[in-house]
């Protein structure tokens, strides 16, 4: 059988950001974990344009070349993780573009959270990511990563330096996805 696809989305465009940095070493466990075929998206390459297509998501009636290939790669995962920084306790307007594109594409596959920033970790952008991702059918868990205070993490080279408390949260959080992609994989069979 093959192994589910999971896709880290990162959801921050902003230059210098930390997202990436965290989202590199979330990928690496994934492929480490040998759960999945982890694949990483970048929403600083997808480079969607504000909302431009003039029918609803729910029709899949989609016009614009960059729709049809966002479409094909949200439909290919199975479960997804949302690296996130924190913006004015919410989430950044780049994803919410991302997941109000597309309709069918998310419906039942499992979202993890990582998120990041100062004092809280990320924590309400991912209290605010939650509703949406549920609204969409997708099932958040409640295993995640949280990091306060993240440019304490980032080494000289940029890249994420974890604790032994990130370490045990992403393992949890990948072991979860792994679960709940193999259990919501029959919802998304078309019916007999």
């Amino acid at each position: 059988m093959d192994k589910p696809v999971l896709q880290v989305i990162v959801a921050s465009t902003r230059p210098g950001r930390a997202g990436r940095a965290v989202a590199d070493w979330v990928h690496g466990k994934a492929v480490a974990s040998g759960l999945f075929e982890a694949e990483l998206v970048d929403l600083a390459e997808v480079k969607l344009p504000f909302l431009d297509e003039p029918h609803h998501p729910r029709l899949k009636q989609y016009v614009n070349a960059h729709t049809k290939e966002w479409s094909a790669t949200v439909d290919r995962a199975d479960a997804y993780v949302f690296v996130t920084p924190e913006y004015n306790h919410s989430y950044p307007g780049v994803l919410k573009n991302a997941l109000d594109y597309l309709h069918h594409e998310w419906q039942h596959k499992p979202a993890g959270f990582v998120s990041y920033g100062g004092v809280s970790g990320g924590t309400r952008a991912v209290a605010a990511l939650r509703h949406v991702v549920s609204t969409l059918k997708m099932v958040p868990l409640l295993e995640g990563v949280i990091i306060p205070f993240v440019p304490q993490h980032l080494g000289e080279d940029g890249t994420l330096r974890p604790n032994d408390v990130m370490e045990a949260g992403a393992d949890a959080m990948l072991a979860e996805l792994a679960r709940y992609s193999g259990v919501l994989g029959a919802m998304r069979q078309p019916a007999a």
